[in-house]
């Protein structure tokens, strides 16, 4: 195991650079949170309270004025009425007096310069208003105009001073909070610079640390993976930047050592492989070649024996028909010998001669309707079954792709072999059906013969192999080795059913058409629908109060007398003969 370094993880890496630029984000956040409020605040003082304070000032100039006014006015009529705006501007004055303490809490100047206006008006009231408006109550309006001279006039104009000063006070106000504004808005301009600042900066340096811990060491282990993806397995790769990425390089070159060792054992696996099969195919190609000379010489051997054994056959006859009596009896059972020993040397070879053209002499395969074969088998085994008062049944069979001489040799071999081996005293009786097994058409020849011993089932088709003497059943041996071959040259298989309650059953498969397996599969969704609706219909009637249950229309595939999944086209008979 190698050893790593106590560097920094890229995890680490990371995060630590998260972490510097989200705490410099945060102070610059709370730093910006708190200027933005503090600009707030300014803002409001200049919009909510300095500016309706100036305002207030003017309307409180205007109540002083109505009262003075309204002072002079009395003084010149007498009339009582003169002095409303005296004690409105009164109530004026001590409410817009109010509402300025309240916006000038926080400027002790205003305040102050708004008591001084407030002191000066109630000495103008005292020392001026109050004592003319009782002199003209008393004495009349002259005795009051005579009061009214230059000195109260300069003390209003005292007052006006005042005002002015307050008004002073409150733009110099309006303008320091206005300066505050300003400097607040700065400052948070900077902040959000700065903030901009940090996150370009951030990113500025997570691309180059990206760059430098992740996508050149990336790309480096890529262009060494590729390089080993391209062929090269001895190959070192050498990882490089974080600690991940070294034991990344150092798994993956586990990797590729483990590729490599097992591609030098596939290497040398498929090396013996090639070498095997180099090996068999040549011993197929010298068992074809055995094959075909075993063939040739099978056939050459039969047709050249054909002249020879004729002339030994006619002979030994012509001997047996012109000496038959003349000689001794021993003489004559030596003739019989003879004559029918070449019989069965001429039918062997017959039939061994016809074993060897199959799949030699090729007529190309057609599709073939069974039906019209096992008519042409039943004509050819005619003689036979009124011989023995056989019956030949078969049902709907279908239509394959084959050559149609093989197939009528291979049924009427079957047939002819399920009378040949029958019971004594018991007509023979055979039924050829066929059934659709996935795709395949599954062909059975069922007889009421002798049967088969289950260890005999796999000697009958081999060629020549007799299971009975030729006294007790004629023949050569050779018909159930010629169906082995004709069901295998069209691509099948062949076997003896040992589950036959009675006599023989021999089943072969041949290869079904494309649209025989369709139909089947659709037929097969159509009975699982309607077995289903049925079900289901079966469930509601039996839910029903007061119904009788009604017998399924058709039985289930378990019910079938041939216990088959596949689909049985034994469902009528073609033909019977008899």
């Amino acid at each position: 195991m190698r050893a790593y370094g106590q560097g920094w993880t890229l995890r680490r890496r990371v995060l630590a650079l998260l972490g510097v630029v989200l705490v410099l984000l945060l102070g610059l956040a709370a730093a910006e949170a708190a200027v933005a409020a503090r600009n707030r605040q300014n803002i409001d003082a200049v919009l909510l309270r300095t500016g309706p304070l100036q305002v207030q000032a003017q309307e409180l100039m205007s109540a002083l004025l109505d009262q003075e006014t309204a002072v002079r006015g009395y003084a010149v009529n007498g009339n009582r009425n003169d002095l409303a705006p005296y004690q409105g501007g009164l109530q004026r004055e001590q409410d817009t007096v109010a509402s300025m303490e309240k916006l000038a809490a926080d400027y002790p100047d205003v305040l102050r310069a708004l008591r001084v206006v407030e002191q000066r008006a109630e000495q103008w009231r005292r020392s001026v208003a109050e004592p003319v408006i009782a002199t003209i109550e008393r004495s009349g309006p002259a005795a009051g105009q005579a009061l009214i001279t230059d000195q109260t006039r300069q003390h209003f104009d005292g007052i006006r001073g005042s005002v002015d000063t307050l008004q002073g006070e409150i733009l110099t106000v309006r303008k320091q909070t206005a300066a505050k504004v300003n400097q607040t808005g700065n400052v948070l301009v900077v902040l959000l610079i700065g903030a901009a600042l940090v996150v370009a900066v951030a990113g500025a340096v997570m691309l180059l640390s990206l760059d430098r811990i992740l996508i050149r060491p990336l790309a480096a282990l890529v262009e060494q993976v590729r390089a080993v993806a391209d062929g090269d397995y001895q190959h070192h790769i050498e990882g490089s930047g974080p600690p991940e990425f070294r034991r990344l390089a150092d798994d993956i070159d586990g990797m590729r050592q483990k590729i490599a060792r097992e591609l030098a054992e596939v290497r040398e696996a498929r090396e013996r492989i090639e070498w095997v099969n180099s090996q068999l195919q040549k011993q197929a190609e010298e068992l074809t070649r055995s094959n075909r000379d075993l063939e040739q010489f099978a056939y050459v051997a039969s047709h050249d024996l054909q002249e020879p054994l004729r002339k030994v056959a006619s002979f030994c006859q012509l001997l047996q028909r012109r000496y038959a009596g003349q000689l001794d009896e021993r003489a004559d059972q030596y003739i019989a010998f003879a004559v029918d020993g070449a019989q069965r040397m001429q039918r062997l070879i017959n039939d061994l001669l016809a074993f060897s053209r199959i799949g030699r002499l090729t007529t190309g395969f057609t599709e073939v309707d069974l039906n019209k074969v096992m008519g042409d088998v039943a004509g050819q085994t005619e003689a036979a079954r009124q011989y023995s008062d056989a019956e030949l049944t078969w049902a709907e069979l279908p239509v394959i792709r084959g050559e149609e001489p093989l197939l009528t040799n291979l049924l009427a071999n079957l047939v002819s072999n399920s009378i040949k081996f029958r019971r004594p005293d018991v007509p023979p009786r055979v039924h050829v059906s066929a059934r659709l097994v996935g795709d395949e058409w599954e062909i059975s020849c069922r007889d009421n013969g002798i049967g088969i011993e289950p260890e005999f089932a796999d000697k009958i088709f081999v060629i020549f192999q007799r299971l009975h003497s030729k006294d007790a059943y004629p023949g050569t041996g050779i018909g159930l080795a010629i169906v082995k071959k004709i069901v295998e040259y069209h691509g099948g298989r062949v076997w003896v059913d040992t589950g036959a309650d009675e006599g023989t059953e021999i089943r072969f498969t041949l290869p079904a058409l494309p649209e025989d397996v369709e139909a089947a599969a659709e037929q097969r969704a159509a009975e699982d629908q309607e077995n289903s609706d049925a079900e289901a219909e079966a469930a509601g009637d039996s839910a029903a109060p007061g119904v009788p249950e009604q017998p399924a229309d058709r039985a289930s595939m378990a019910d079938r007398p041939d216990g088959a999944a596949g689909r049985d086209t034994t469902g009528g008979m073609k033909e019977t003969v008899g």
